[in-house]
């Protein structure tokens, strides 16, 4: 449950929270995504007021202005990476932008995989593709819930690498939700959440010994 959660992220800034189990990390991303409606409170992305709209409204928000990246991938087990990467535009019944896809597979590291099944890749490629799903229709945030939770370390290191260079580059606002150090430190400021409320909120230094002690600090 959140109470007294206040959470403000600028215009292309990279932010991570984190927090204990049970502190309301993916509860607050599943609210600004619009897939929950808060009891009270609001939630405003880009000038828009997510926490009054429906159902409808929300998935069209979500669709055209926000990405949204799961720890399960949530790819279309039937569809090859290029469908799964365009498929924000076919829901939208928009003309599939078929140099934005490869843009966005090759920046990603997943050329030569276009026709590829999800069954197919590895878990590292599934993220990957998840991601470029996300950036696809140039959201002004992308909201990402534990994106490394299903990765082997390696894997990890590289989908953290990338979100940073992407952060860079595309300058879209990335809020990562992790219990992960390393995936903190991704990003250029932490928030920590306990009991439903940010408690803190600290610069990283892309150091995930300092993001780490920070953690025990303010919800060990």
């Amino acid at each position: 449950m959140l109470r007294g959660f206040s959470l403000e992220v600028a215009s292309g800034e990279f932010v991570a929270l984190m927090g204990p189990s049970g502190s309301g990390k993916s509860t607050f991303l599943h609210l600004a995504a619009g897939l929950l409606v808060p009891d009270s409170g609001e939630i405003e992305v880009g000038g828009e007021m997510v926490s009054a709209m429906g159902d409808s409204a929300a998935a069209r928000f979500r669709r055209r202005r926000e990405g949204v990246v799961f720890q399960s991938f949530n790819l279309i087990e039937s569809m090859d990476v290029e469908a799964n990467i365009a498929l924000p535009a076919r829901l939208d019944r928009r003309r599939v932008d078929a140099a934005r896809v490869a843009e966005l597979m090759s920046r990603l590291g997943l050329a030569g995989l276009e026709k590829r099944l999800p069954a197919r890749l590895s878990g590292g490629e599934c993220q990957r593709v998840a991601i470029a799903r996300a950036l696809y229709m140039k959201p002004e945030i992308v909201l990402a819930d534990e994106p490394t939770g299903n990765l082997d370390l390696a894997s990890a290191r590289g989908i953290c690498a990338l979100l940073g260079e992407l952060n860079a580059s595309e300058r879209t606002a990335i809020l990562v939700v992790t219990h992960d150090p390393m995936v903190a430190a991704a990003a250029s400021r932490v928030c920590f959440l306990r009991e439903g409320a940010v408690v803190a909120s600290c610069a990283t230094g892309h150091d995930p010994a300092a993001v780490s002690a920070m953690y025990l600090k303010h919800c060990g």
